[in-house]
């Protein structure tokens, strides 16, 4: 059995009939298309697939830093009165 990360889902062949209505009806909530029982893709509006990329983003940035300050060997003095 496949987990589904939606409030809402619909069969591929509902969905095809009418794409703008399923988007419509979901409003900002992800839609699981679902085919023969499985998800097959999710449908998200731009706002959230935003959030998602913003989300993932910062989480690879604090990954990058935590591991640039593990790596104490190479690190310089910052004067900030320089600044």
């Amino acid at each position: 059995m496949d987990s589904i990360y939606a409030d809402y889902s619909i069969s591929m062949t509902e969905f095809k009939k009418n794409p703008a209505q399923v988007l419509r009806t979901a409003g900002e909530k992800p839609v699981a298309v679902l085919n023969h029982n499985r998800p097959a893709f999710y449908m998200v509006s731009p706002k959230l697939f935003e959030a998602i990329a913003e989300e993932l983003s910062d989480k690879n940035l604090l990954e990058l830093a935590r591991q640039r300050l593990m790596r104490k060997d190479s690190a310089i003095e910052v004067d900030i009165d320089q600044i």
